[in-house]
């Protein structure tokens, strides 16, 4: 080859991919490079006879829904440091945006990267679905709908039922998300979708379909209300929260909660026990399973015979009782006429198993969540639906680990919750959690902040702003540890913001091949890049398109007089120079890298120039026994 590749500006094609890993798994199944579908069922151990009803979830759409998830995007997320905080060292990201686009430009960059996803998408309620028209176009529309390409202006939608595709319309919005929402779940991953009765049934479904019936985990209730609607005999008064992992063969995905300071306090020591405070536990069990020696009576140290309640055994041997007994372990209570219960020791615990009903004592609830954000903004009425934060930690307590560097998404960001309740926990526990929010630009009545995007930033900017002020009050605490074992670190309360838009290259489509003019097409697009668009909207989007996340730490060098980024320690160099040289490329080359990109203009269409870089990386990689690829853009 005497030419560098070009690369691709799509984003990750889904079709693929997916015969890629079928064809890891089974490669008996390919004819000619073609899915013998026949063959495929025999490997799985199933024949399905043609034209057979098989049960399933099925709407109106649904086969555009598959359409639509194949459709590469060839947009791009264009950096907004001005609205960013920390930009240069966060590695937490807000993208304005449709979330679909988003999502399909995301499946490069952090395909199975992603710990846990939390999303509060519409309820289907018929007053709050707003989505471009119909509610999947793609990035054009977009761009119509935010005001990007004309003054054709934001157009609102509700789902109605009156529309007669009630549920369907809502199905065929979340399919693609969800689809494409998996991709990006590390094997580990785990996914809570908070929804209402309006489509919890359907919810469950589609989930069942997408990541499967057997990796269901919980469908959680929560207490969202602290008091009866006074209109309604029977009032609502929880949500729900439907939580999946990615595989059944992973149990680990669900960690125990913490021991709070209410919880510490049920721990004490009436008795002095050498081995500190305790809390007495139920010393019976249920008979399901019981053995004979599970069944005896115990006297207590004052003489009181009891046995196993009706119905109930004991929860231990009798040779395991007398054991516990010699140690001081059993409980009579004060005056050692009880009936005998276990000390558990708060040495012992490590943490406290969760039910799947929440009060909202323990997690907040609607009300608590609108004085919440009104006190951020130091206003009311700022956002209508806000989840309380209290909600949020919970899950990311029982879904992420303090010292891992968890990578949480959620792609209906809102008023930006999960970001707050992520920031303010790895304060509280020295975590590392990192977010990625998305959130459509949905317009608002508010002059200070026209969309719901410009909300989900300013909460953000105005939660750090406070917990960076309660973290140079407290440095010293923060900054050292009685536990020399465990140094805590200085937490991110930044943010990358980045808006989705069209790729800063033209792309040859369909428009252009019709126009007539031959001569002004090709003028079109000697120079592709677009008007406008800065270096750094450039690189974004080559680290986007090649891979790298968003968060990728990237330097300038300057190499024979040319200026050259270098991301990831020097794994990518990306050189965006009008004229380039063969001495660049040669300096370039002999950082080693794993890829080089350049663009096509600053070739300036010399082929010699051309030829000549392909052969010196050519000579390297056979020299050193490298593989560096040198592509153009």
């Amino acid at each position: 080859m005497t030419q560098p590749d070009r690369l691709a500006l799509t984003s990750l094609d889904i079709v693929e991919d997916r015969k890629a890993q079928l064809r890891q798994t089974f490669p008996d199944v390919f004819r000619e490079d073609k899915i013998d579908f026949d063959a495929l069922k025999r490997a799985l151990g199933e024949w399905v006879t043609p034209d057979k009803e098989r049960f399933g979830l099925n709407w109106p759409g649904k086969a555009e829904c598959s359409k639509l998830i194949q459709q590469a995007s060839v947009g791009t997320l264009l950096p907004m440091r001005e609205q960013s905080v920390d930009f240069d060292s966060t590695e937490n990201l807000i993208i304005e945006g449709d979330n679909l686009e988003v999502l399909k430009l995301l499946q490069k960059s952090y395909y199975g990267k992603v710990k846990m996803i939390y999303i509060d998408p519409p309820y289907n309620t018929g007053n709050e679905f707003i989505y471009p028209d119909n509610f999947h176009e793609g990035l054009q529309d977009y761009l119509k709908y935010s005001e990007q390409v004309d003054a054709e202006g934001r157009k609102q939608s509700t789902n109605t039922e009156s529309g007669g595709r009630y549920h369907s319309n809502w199905l065929s919005m979340m399919y693609p998300r969800l689809f494409l929402a998996r991709n990006l779940l590390r094997e580990d991953g785990v996914i809570f979708v908070s929804i209402d009765d309006h489509e919890v049934h359907n919810l469950r479904a589609l989930m069942n379909e997408i990541f499967g019936e057997e990796n269901f985990i919980a469908s959680i209730v929560w207490q969202k209300r602290t008091s009866p609607d006074a209109r309604l005999n029977l009032g609502a008064a929880h949500d729900y929260l439907l939580v999946y992992k990615l595989h059944h063969d992973i149990e680990d995905v669900i960690s125990l909660l913490p021991i709070s300071e209410q919880r510490k306090q049920d721990f004490t020591n009436t008795d002095n026990d050498e081995n500190g405070a305790w809390a007495s536990v139920d010393l019976t069990g249920q008979v399901g399973h019981a053995t004979p020696s599970q069944f005896y009576e115990i006297t207590t140290p004052a003489g009181v015979k009891y046995s196993p309640p009706d119905g109930r055994c004991w929860a231990i041997s009798q040779s395991t009782y007398l054991e516990l007994e010699n140690k001081g372990r059993i409980w009579f209570g004060k005056n050692n006429d009880s009936r005998p219960r276990l000390k558990r020791y708060l040495s012992e615990v490590t943490g406290v198993t969760s039910w799947t009903w929440w009060a909202n004592q323990e997690v907040g609830h609607n009300q608590e969540a609108k004085k919440e954000i009104n006190e951020i903004f130091e206003k009311s009425n700022v956002f209508d639906t806000p989840k309380p934060t209290r909600l949020l930690k919970r899950v990311l307590q029982l879904a992420t680990k303090t010292n891992q560097s968890d990578i949480i998404l959620d792609f209906f960001a809102g008023s930006g919750t999960a970001a707050h309740a992520i920031m303010e926990l790895n304060k509280e526990d020295n975590g590392n959690r990192k977010f990625i929010l998305v959130q459509l630009p949905e317009p608002t009545d508010n002059p200070d902040y026209p969309t719901i995007a410009d909300i989900t930033r300013e909460r953000v900017r105005r939660v750090s702003a406070k917990l960076k002020a309660e973290q140079a009050a407290n440095l010293p605490d923060l900054l050292t540890t009685s536990d020399d074992s465990k140094s805590k670190t200085t937490p991110d309360f930044g943010f990358k913001a980045f808006r989705l838009a069209t790729s800063n290259f033209k792309v040859w489509d369909g428009a252009a091949e019709q126009m007539t003019d031959v001569n002004k097409t090709l003028e079109l697009f000697a120079d592709h890049v677009l008007d406008g668009r800065s270096a750094e909207d450039m690189l974004y989007e080559l680290l986007l398109k090649t891979g790298f996340a968003l968060t990728t730490p990237v330097t300038s060098l300057t190499l024979a007089d040319k200026q050259v980024f270098s991301a990831a320690d020097g794994a990518l160099l990306i050189c965006l120079e009008r004229e380039l040289s063969i001495e660049v490329i040669e300096a370039m080359v002999a950082l080693d890298p794993f890829m080089i990109l350049c663009l096509d203009a600053g070739f300036a269409g010399k082929d010699e120039l051309k030829v000549n870089a392909m052969q010196t990386v050519r000579a390297h990689n056979r020299n050193r026994h490298s593989s560096i690829s040198l592509k153009v853009v």
